[in-house]
């Protein structure tokens, strides 16, 4: 299962699978709007996230076919002395492939490419609704060091 896997920037191309995968969950399949045509924030989300040179949208491929999703986004700081850490977000793991390995590899392929950029920490934020993905994210080292606060913004 692990053998093939491509880990990769998203491409516009993608866009389709991307929205699909975001959608494929309980809480994405409300929050998210997966319809053909897409609609056009996701054209424009991902237009500024892929001119941002400190985001990237990522993919994990297998056989050609997108099966995973994460965005990672490098921010500086000012506390350790001013070092860089990055934000995971978005993570998603196509239901066919879940549970052999692939969001491990993905994962671990984030953390090296944070590593690269020079940062001092990866975090990210999960629901408490998914307690298999906290489990998930421990298994890979995270810890609960911080309370996560969250406040949604009326439009």
């Amino acid at each position: 299962m692990l053998s093939n896997l491509t880990f990769r920037l998203a491409n516009f191309d993608d866009l389709n699978d991307i929205v699909k995968l975001l959608a494929d969950d309980k809480l994405g399949e409300v929050r998210e709007k997966y319809e053909n045509p897409l609609p056009l924030s996701y054209h424009q989300a991902f237009q500024a996230i892929d001119s941002d040179p400190n985001n990237s949208l990522c993919v994990v491929e297998k056989e050609n076919r997108v099966v995973g999703v994460l965005q990672i986004t490098f921010t500086p700081y000012l506390t350790y002395q001013g070092g860089w850490r990055a934000t995971v977000e978005g993570v998603r793991i196509d239901a066919s492939v879940r549970g052999r390995g692939v969001g491990k590899k993905f994962m671990e392929w984030s953390i090296q490419q944070a590593k690269e950029k020079g940062c001092h920490v990866i975090q990210l934020t999960t629901d408490k609704q998914r307690p298999d993905a906290l489990a998930f994210y421990q298994q890979l080292g995270f810890t609960n060091s911080h309370e996560g606060l969250k406040l949604h913004l009326e439009n």
